[in-house]
């Protein structure tokens, strides 16, 4: 099941994240393994098709005989997985530094405003159950979209590494962007009291 490119934006309140589901996993291994998804135009595309298949296929195969794990979940819309998140701490452990991934298979869900609401549930989850005092994610500066929805909610650019990634045969910049504990405590009181006057 996905939205039509007309369908109405989904609710905050529809997209979730939350642990794998046995039924979850033809999804996951219809959209992870297939060679020509789209969302590999924008997930990490610098990397070989081949490679990235051949990862992913263990990768489903590993999640089917595996119970589901807290570092990493599915994004839900309306009761459907249509993407995944994750993270992990970067060493050494104990340090307090986070680093998430996400992914939004589905293309139908692009450009609506999930990948922001997952990202705001995700690092919300991580200061709230791990150690976290920064977390960070890394892309491509050739995903916009992406970057747009971390500085939205209030991420900064921590750093940039020009020209480090070929994409279709051209050159872009690899970037980093973090995220503080005590900025996104802030950030969510000011969220509260926005909500409060609108109410």
């Amino acid at each position: 099941m996905t939205l039509p490119p007309s369908a109405p934006l989904p609710a905050p309140q529809a997209v979730s994240i939350r642990g794998r589901r046995p039924r979850d996993l033809p999804t996951l291994r219809r959209w992870l393994t297939d060679p020509q998804a789209q969302w590999r135009e924008w997930d990490a595309p610098y990397f070989h098709a081949a490679s990235t298949t051949e990862t992913m296929n263990a990768y489903v195969d590993q999640l089917a005989v595996t119970p589901p794990h807290p570092d990493e979940r599915v994004i839900d819309v309306g009761g459907v997985c249509i993407g995944m998140v994750n993270r992990s701490e970067e060493a050494p452990a104990g340090g307090g530094w986070w680093d998430l991934g996400i992914l939004v298979y589905d293309p139908a869900h692009w450009g609506r405003g999930v990948g922001t609401r997952a990202l705001e549930l995700w690092v919300t989850a991580t200061f709230e159950e791990t150690n976290a005092h920064v977390v960070t994610f890394t892309t491509w500066s050739g995903n916009e979209r992406m970057i747009r929805a971390a500085l939205r909610l209030g991420f900064r650019e921590a750093g940039r590494v020009r020209e480090a990634r070929v994409v279709r045969g051209q050159r872009y910049d690899s970037v980093r962007l973090d995220m503080l504990c005590t900025d996104w405590e802030k950030a969510d009181r000011e969220r509260v009291k926005r909500h409060e006057r609108q109410a």
